[in-house]
């Protein structure tokens, strides 16, 4: 009798504790919050991406640390589309339709962005982006926390013009051929010509992707600049910057002769090159790791933290960068936004986005405008330092609304509102 009681309370044991821990995957799936990182980490553009994955990797165990998102932890799924724009829109799917994630930070081409928003409209998810752009769009899907071309590509060339950026009248429009360098391109030759530039003082270049041998191009660009003082708008993307760069160095083209702008390199494409022969040539960002601020003190101490802790690649010699920034700063929007929406509701976190505020490590609390979508940011210019760091040359004085609309095609009078 003992042992048939006996055998009876573990069979009723045993139910019971089946009965109590089916339920366990679903509730632990529900006690997370699902992140998707979309960023190349391989091919022509993971020079550029592979960081910007692992600050959103730190930016989640950051929040993590500090208690989650609604309580709950966020977990990062991450996909590699390899530097292929229409895999970008198969991982974008994979993303929302399979993974279930509640948002998604991803893309640095604009032909990346441009190839993953049908899917994004259509399955009603929510991208942040990153990285400065042509400008030309604006998505009620899509938040937009790099620079619009006059956070960032006007101001640039309006420097060069200028007496302390040195005076120039000719300028080469040199970059990869794709929508970003292109559009952008489109926008500074009008303006320029509202500057009375002529076409024929302006030179316009594109190289494929991944593009390594610019000996001819640097060629012509010191032919052309016999012409009168010129300056070179580089739209270069990717590791295709690595030879110009060099190029660059191995033709003796001082930024005292020929100054190169850059709106596509920071400190971390620098880190492949030698950059004692680029000291002078600049680059246009809304941040630069060399901003003497608390904020980006911290930010770059819990960078370095991080990436020696994970065993990054290089890990002492880490460096950040502005679409970093905008990655950090954008993260910790969407968890403002989450907290005030009270759900990860696509629609009500996109509504509670608009005014966020954040105290950003380009020393300015940045705001999500309420209406279009971008976030108002400060513009720096610096100058390549010998130890691939930038001095700052040029600020603005305060952070600046984007037009996501260039006043400078026409048509776009009256567009800069979703």
């Amino acid at each position: 009798m003992k042992r048939r009681t006996a055998l009876k309370h573990f069979a009723l044991a045993s139910a019971t504790l089946a009965m109590s821990t089916a339920w366990l995957p679903a509730a632990w799936a529900q006690e997370t919050i699902k992140v998707g990182i979309l960023h190349s980490l391989s091919g022509t553009m993971a020079i550029s991406e592979t960081s910007l994955k692992d600050v959103a990797l730190m930016t989640i165990d950051e929040i993590n640390a500090q208690g989650g998102v609604l309580g709950k932890k966020l977990e990062a799924v991450v996909v590699d589309p390899a530097s292929d724009w229409p895999m970008f829109a198969d991982k974008a799917r994979q993303l929302l339709a399979q993974d279930k994630v509640s948002v998604v930070f991803g893309c640095w081409t604009s032909v990346s962005r441009k190839s993953v928003l049908p899917v994004f409209k259509e399955l009603n998810g929510l991208l942040f982006y990153p990285v400065q752009y042509e400008g030309e769009e604006l998505e009620r899907n899509v938040f937009y926390t790099g620079a619009a071309p006059n956070q960032q590509a006007i101001p640039a060339v309006e420097y060069l013009m200028s007496e302390d950026g040195g005076g120039a009248r000719r300028f080469v429009l040199l970059g990869t051929d794709y929508v970003y360098p292109r559009t952008t391109n489109k926008i500074l030759r009008a303006f320029l010509h509202s500057k009375g530039i002529k076409d024929s003082d302006i030179d316009e270049v594109y190289t494929p992707f991944g593009h390594s041998d610019y000996q001819t191009i640097v060629a012509n660009i010191k032919k052309f600049a016999a012409g009168g003082k010129t300056a070179v708008i580089s739209t270069i993307n990717g590791d295709s910057n690595v030879p110009f760069y060099k190029e660059l160095g191995n033709a003796g083209l001082k930024a005292t002769d020929v100054p190169v702008v850059a709106f596509s390199v920071g400190e971390e494409e620098l880190r492949g090159v030698d950059t004692k022969p680029l000291v002078g040539h600049l680059a246009a960002w809304n941040y630069f790791q060399t901003v003497k601020n608390p904020v980006n003190d911290g930010f770059i101490e819990k960078w370095r933290a991080y990436a020696k802790a994970k065993g990054l690649p290089n890990a002492s010699t880490v460096v950040t960068n502005d679409p970093m920034e905008a990655t950090y700063v954008g993260l910790h929007m969407w968890k403002q936004a989450v907290e005030k929406a009270k759900t990860t509701d696509v629609d009500k976190v996109i509504d509670a986005m608009g005014g966020q505020t954040f105290a950003s490590p380009n020393g300015f609390t940045m705001e999500m405008d309420k209406t279009n979508h971008h976030l108002h940011k400060p513009v720096y210019i610096g100058e390549i330092r010998a130890d691939g760091q930038f001095n700052v040359v040029w600020k603005t004085k305060g952070p600046i609304r984007a037009q996501p609309w260039s006043p400078f095609i026409a048509g776009n009078e009256g567009k800069q509102g979703l």
